[in-house]
């Protein structure tokens, strides 16, 4: 196996743990009022959303996303023209704005890479200690257990399933099909610790508590070397790389994602800080939709977007590799599990108030901290949505 791509894998999952397990810092809380919920943001029947931001948007409009260039954040490499640059040193890539067919915004966008980049901190972190920052990654989990500290409010979800799952290995459990099974037939389930869901398959009864292993370090070694655990991965992922970057396995393992057993965050939201709401209420207005689109237009001809992220990961030259093949795999992963998708009213990007609250309700069950006076309706917004596009 080559050394490279494993440094990788192992660094991509040890961060996703260690941004959930970020809580943020001593920030005060502010009410995020009562816009949550609400639907329909740009003019009815209009499928295209309007292109120019120049006078309503910063320029250059920051975005803070939670890793290195890759697939997931599809949409916001979607919107950055040609003539775009790389800032190796800082792992920011920044270029003019492109709308809806590749408009030209009249603003430049610029979107900072995560991880590394920020000390491991997580998004919302990032954007407590740096005001350049106007929209940044959340979860419905994490702004859950940190809204005490680094309140975000979410304005659009581009994507509408959360990429983790666990994987396992079908030939030594030919008839585990979901989490479900795995927690029946007692199999060992290695995780990074600090995560949320795990917690919470295991207070609904899904696991037992003997079952989760927190040891997980992202290397393959174990997995590949026991063969009858089961480990946790991303779907958009994990896969290519079993079958085609760890030689010793050289397969694709079986898996479900948590979503589908019951773990329903809005994973990698956009999201705002409630005192920046009402000075950024015009560009939202206007950018939402324009995200809208490219969620869209990425999921349906991802080729451009994808050479952009492989240039910059090139560019930036670290340890994170990323190549054609895992880009497309990717982005066609993500549409065939519906990770880019509608939500159930036909529009993309727009949030359910019942799903957070569940997200919210298990937490508090789970023992995690969640404000006992925290709702769904605090955490997110729909009000800037068009709901006239989608897939």
């Amino acid at each position: 196996m080559s050394v490279k791509p494993w440094l990788r894998i192992v660094a991509m999952l040890m961060a996703f743990a260690l941004v959930a397990a970020a809580c943020g810092g001593d920030d005060e809380v502010i009410n995020a009022g009562e816009e949550g919920g609400e639907s329909g943001g740009g003019d009815e029947g209009d499928a295209m959303a309007e292109s120019d931001l120049s006078g309503v948007c910063p320029s250059p409009l920051v975005i803070q996303t939670d890793w290195f260039p890759e697939a997931e954040h599809g949409a916001l490499y979607q919107m950055i023209g040609e003539g775009y640059t790389v800032d190796a040193d800082n792992l920011v890539t920044s270029g003019p704005m492109w709308g809806p067919g590749g408009e030209p915004t009249g603003i430049d966008i610029e979107v900072r890479a995560g991880g590394p980049a920020i000390g491991f901190a997580a998004p919302r972190v990032q954007m407590y200690t740096d005001d350049s920052i106007h929209l940044g990654y959340t979860s419905t989990d994490g702004q859950a257990t940190a809204w005490a500290d680094a309140p975000l409010i979410s304005v659009i979800a581009p994507l509408e399933k959360n990429p983790q799952m666990i994987m396992w290995d079908a030939d030594v459990y030919p008839d585990v099909e979901t989490l479900a099974d795995i927690g029946t037939e007692g199999i060992t389930v290695n995780v990074f610790g600090g995560g949320a869901f795990s917690e919470f398959f295991v207070a609904q009864g899904l696991w037992q508590a003997d079952q989760v292993d927190p040891s997980y370090d992202g290397s393959p070694a174990r997995f590949v070397a026991e063969g009858n655990i089961a480990q946790q991965g991303f779907a958009s992922a994990e896969p290519y790389n079993y079958e085609f970057v760890v030689e010793e396995y050289a397969k694709a393992p079986s898996f479900q994602l948590l979503h589908d057993a019951g773990f329903q965050v809005y994973s990698q939201t956009l999201g705002v800080k409630p005192s920046e709401m009402e000075t950024l209420r015009p560009c939202l207005e206007r950018l939402v939709p324009v995200i809208q689109t490219a969620i869209v237009e990425y999921a349906e001809a991802p080729e451009r977007a994808n050479a952009v992220i492989v240039d910059a990961v090139a560019q930036i030259d670290s340890f994170w590799v990323y190549g054609d093949g895992i880009a497309a795999f990717g982005a066609e992963t993500m549409s065939e599990l519906g990770l880019h998708g509608n939500g159930p009213d036909g529009t993309v990007g727009n949030m359910e108030a019942s799903r957070i609250q569940k997200i919210i309700d298990d937490a508090r069950s789970a023992g995690l901290d969640a404000p006992d006076d925290l709702t769904a309706e605090d955490m997110f917004t729909n009000e800037f949505i068009d709901d006239s596009i989608g897939f």
